[in-house]
């Protein structure tokens, strides 16, 4: 098996562990007891992939029992997460950050999975970075006591929750988008009305022509942040955006793009608009420029107050084999690293009635489509449970519970019903979303724990 490689800190997610990030006086980063409680769900129908005879156990207890991912009962198609890719792309991503001084905030919605949550949180994150309240909700009922939400919130019960949870919990600090004057209004009525005696941090987002959300001017910026001044529930504290939506995005518009935030944040600061903050919050950064993001923000010449530099990366916690592979910075910076691609789905063959097709028991519903088909990676005889390479498999379509593959070469005849086959998958954020229980195993196929999903 090869659900991962080249591991450098085993670590099998069995419990809380110790942070290496936390300082004396820093606000717990996750509550720990809420995520030990994961192991005490118990398994049944409602989980995918896992041995039919593991009903009624916990999370815990399975977990405890170390089976082995091809002969330990599980079902097909079965998602592996690899403990050793996991382990290491946690690793290199937190020292690239403190490399280049940036502080991380990851992106949560990629597996909205406390377990590694914690695990991000552990290895040097500043907070876990939301794109709506639900997912906020989710990372509150785990303790997660900075989030940064980047997207505008006008959901007047959305803004009355949370108002609550600012007011409830003193150490907790919520940072979200504002892009209009109308938003801000509509923010500033919710708040009121809640009561709010925290005023909600907010950053000004700035978008692009043809982009998503984010303000397209540096003028309808300033008056964004004139309307946050005007208010008291509201409280401007920087700039933010998301450099990886800007059409037909290249090196050349990304850096103008930087550069254009760096220089809006700089513009608000002259103009005093960033008075009385303790920091001021400069973000930007998916998982396809973040080198970008690092060399740009490095130019920032000092402000008036220290500058929170926060990158949000997310789909790096576990690469891909598809967009990421293409589009990740450490293809054009080898010397610095490199990811690895920790999912792989386990599908068998179940038909053969054509000359060069086979057919295998997964589809739409168990893995990423959207930006890539999956990639056959390797055969596992279910004859004697060697292993080789998938040469001459292409998935050509899916169906809800059917991949349909093209075979070329000696598989055309060797391939056979019953036989595994690994798949490789694009863009994490879709394929975590079909699965709410995942096995993490290491390289020779022994599940050690299970991570929990929240969508």
């Amino acid at each position: 098996m090869n659900v991962a490689e080249n591991a450098t800190r085993p670590d099998p997610l069995g419990g809380p562990m110790a942070s290496t990030a936390r300082t004396a006086g820093t606000p717990a980063a996750i509550a720990t007891d809420a995520v030990a409680e994961l192991a005490r769900e118990r398994v049944d129908h409602r989980f995918k992939g896992l041995p039919p005879d593991a009903d009624g156990r916990s999370v815990g207890e399975l977990a405890a029992e170390r089976r082995s991912l091809f002969t330990g009962g599980f079902t097909t198609p079965v998602l592996a997460l690899s403990a050793e890719a996991l382990d290491h792309n946690l690793g290199l991503m937190e020292q690239w950050s403190e490399r280049h001084g940036l502080a991380f905030a990851p992106h949560g919605k990629t597996s909205m999975a406390p377990r590694l949550f914690e695990r991000q949180l552990d290895r040097g994150a500043w907070g876990i970075t939301a794109a709506t309240p639900a997912q906020v909700r989710v990372y509150r009922a785990f303790g997660v006591r900075r989030i940064f939400l980047a997207n505008e919130v006008v959901d007047a019960a959305a803004l009355r929750w949370l108002a609550g949870e600012l007011a409830t919990d003193q150490e907790l600090r919520i940072v979200t988008y504002v892009d209009s004057v109308r938003g801000v209004e509509l923010m500033d009525a919710a708040l009121r009305d809640a009561g709010a005696g925290r005023p909600l941090d907010v950053v000004v987002e700035l978008g692009a022509v043809g982009a998503r959300t984010g303000v397209r001017t540096e003028a309808e910026g300033e008056a964004v942040a004139d309307a946050v001044a005007a208010t008291a529930t509201l409280r401007l504290v920087g700039v933010a955006g998301y450099e990886a939506e800007i059409p037909d995005a290249d090196a050349e518009t990304v850096d103008a793009w930087l550069r254009r935030l760096t220089g809006l944040a700089v513009a608000f600061d002259k103009a005093g608009r960033f008075a009385g903050v303790e920091e001021i919050v400069v973000s930007a950064g998916g998982s396809a420029w973040f080198d970008a993001v690092a060399s740009v923000f490095a130019e920032l010449p000092p402000l008036s107050a220290p500058v929170l530099k926060l990158l949000r990366s997310g789909a790096y916690v576990t690469h891909d084999d598809g967009q990421y592979r293409r589009k990740t910075p450490f293809n054009r910076h080898p010397d610095e690293g490199a990811l690895h691609p920790a999912f792989r789905l386990w599908a068998q063959v179940v038909s053969r009635p054509e000359t060069g097709m086979a057919y295998l028991n997964a589809g739409k519903r168990d893995v990423s489509y959207d930006l890539d088909l999956p990639e056959p990676q390797v055969i596992r005889s279910a004859r004697d449970g060697s292993l080789r390479p998938a040469t001459g498999l292409t998935v050509t379509r899916l169906a809800d519970q059917h991949a349909f593959v093209s075979l070329t070469g000696e598989e055309a005849e060797r391939l056979e019903v019953g036989d595994w086959v690994g798949l490789g998958l694009s863009h994490p954020c879709t394929v975590f979303e079909k699965w709410p229980l995942i096995p993490l195993a290491t390289a020779d196929g022994t599940v050690t724990e299970y991570v929990r999903t929240f969508f």
